[in-house]
């Protein structure tokens, strides 16, 4: 066979490839990768040089492409659409700029696309977070982190939220990675849940928490809706409960400092609430400019344990808050 025909022949192949994976085939997409796998890091190898970048890279372009497969507009072009996926991961992370936009973020079909796409659109986003709930929390929390949230993604800050070093962090999202493929393909016929409507529940009661905390009901609000060992944890050591969180949301408060939700993340077991920080004009410096609250929550579905995260600034003008 010419390599003119072979090349015609590869294309047809992943067609036929793309388009079962637009149809929720999850092996579809695994064979796609495994296709272009080579390529595709040979791209991350041209702009990043050798070394461990390499694989995050490659990785986390088969988790966007998971997500985004239902874009590819000319599904035998789907090999470069890939390597454009990993080239543009490369180079923002070059500038130090990673740009991850979040899981659940699937980019919105056109108006004019028909049911069947906001369907697929749908179930694509409620299938992905059945598998991730299928992962255990230690491997949970940093994929979440790093490709739900929005401000906690680097590895500096995955290791502090889960209070690991950052090796830990790379090694924790690798595995996290390769197991979020098997829960794919383990629960594509399951049921899934309605991701949207739940995290739309969660803006609202972040919003509803914060307000609480305004007008003084903080308190009465945790003792309604969290767990009653509900802690306050660094690194991964409890240092308070419910009184310890009380008093630095009333403190916080009492010094002019006010909490604005700009993106949420919610989960059956995790759930992650995104804050721009404004502080008072005669101490603009008192917090951080922004705080991430990263919730575990009980079989009850109560908030059980709490981080807080402080990365970089966000901006709510910047985000999609679907």
């Amino acid at each position: 066979m010419s390599s003119r025909n072979a090349g015609e022949v590869a294309r047809v192949e992943d067609a036929g490839l793309t388009l079962a994976a637009q149809a929720g085939d999850v092996s579809a997409l695994g064979l796609l990768l495994e296709r272009h796998r080579a390529g595709m890091r040979a791209v991350a190898v041209s702009v990043l040089g050798p070394g461990p970048d390499v694989d995050d890279v490659v990785q986390d372009a088969a988790l966007t492409a998971l997500r985004r497969v239902g874009d590819v507009r000319d599904p035998e072009a789907v090999g470069a659409w890939l390597r454009m996926i990993v080239r543009n991961a490369a180079r923002s992370l070059l500038r130090g700029a990673a740009e991850h936009r979040p899981l659940d973020e699937v980019r919105v079909p056109a108006a004019d696309s028909g049911p069947e796409r906001w369907l697929e659109h749908h179930a694509m986003r409620d299938w992905i977070w059945e598998a991730i709930e299928q992962l255990t929390p230690t491997l949970r929390l940093p994929l979440v982190l790093r490709h739900f949230s929005v401000g906690v993604t680097s590895y500096e800050r995955l290791a502090e939220a889960c209070g690991v070093p950052v090796g830990t962090v790379r090694s924790r999202l690798s595995q996290a990675r390769a197991k979020l493929a098997l829960a794919l393909a383990a629960t594509a016929d399951a049921p899934h849940g309605d991701a949207g409507r739940r995290t739309r529940a969660s803006r609202i009661e972040a919003r509803e928490t914060l307000l609480a905390a305004e007008s003084g009901q903080f308190g009465k609000l945790l003792a309604e809706r969290w767990s009653p060992e509900a802690a306050l944890v660094r690194g991964n050591q409890p240092v308070g409960g419910r009184d310890l969180l009380v008093r630095g949301m009333e403190c916080d408060l009492e010094a002019g400092v006010r909490q604005h939700l700009v993106h949420a993340v919610a989960g059956r077991s995790l759930v992650v609430w995104e804050m721009d920080i404004t502080n008072p004009d005669d101490d603009p410096e008192h917090c951080p400019p922004a705080v991430a609250w990263l919730m575990s929550l009980d079989d009850a579905g109560r908030a059980h344990r709490l981080r807080l995260v402080h990365p970089s600034p966000l901006r709510a003008d910047r985000l999609l808050l679907v």
